[in-house]
């Protein structure tokens, strides 16, 4: 990914929405310099953030990676994550279903919460999921399906890239 791409692309929908820093800081929790650095690229976001910034715009957290679309998820380009929206551009579904694919030893960020539930399919490699402080490993083949009110996260503590399917209910 281009540096300053993801900020472009947020810096565009915040002002589509016609909302300042300081009012996608509040919806967020994520500090307003935070914010800020990310926009002008100056700072990169973690699952967690990318997440409560998505879910404040109204947008799924795959369109901060719209030029990757047409590419193998497995070409991530000095990105720890990817996301790659699978709802062919349907905006009124109740569910969002993403493949989310990350690099080896993708560990670092805070477990977060927010509405809804949420369904996780391994594909390849070896998913660790915390919920609520218990961890489990998913592995191919394997899913979990949780509520995402619960405090949780995603980690990669292998040496292979993980990809797997998570399927997001709104409410």
């Amino acid at each position: 990914m281009k540096p300053g791409l993801m900020g472009n692309t947020l810096k565009n929908i915040r002002k589509e929405r016609k909302l300042t820093l300081k009012d996608l800081a509040e919806q967020t929790g994520v500090s307003i310099s935070f914010l800020s650095q990310v926009e002008r690229g100056k700072s990169s976001v973690t699952l967690e953030s990318l997440k409560k910034i998505a879910d404040a715009l109204g947008v799924n957290p795959s369109i901060f990676f719209a030029e990757n679309h047409e590419q193998d998820p497995l070409e991530i380009r000095r990105e720890s994550f990817f996301y790659k929206d699978l709802s062919n551009g349907v905006k009124d579904a109740s569910f969002s279903p993403i493949m989310v694919s990350l690099n080896p030893g993708e560990n670092e960020g805070k477990p977060f919460a927010h509405s809804g539930h949420e369904f996780l399919f391994v594909l390849e490699g070896v998913l660790t999921v915390a919920i609520d402080g218990q961890f489990t490993e998913l592995r191919e083949q394997q899913s979990i399906l949780f509520d995402a009110k619960k405090v949780h996260y995603w980690y990669n503590f292998t040496d292979s890239v993980v990809r797997f399917l998570v399927v997001s209910s709104k409410k």
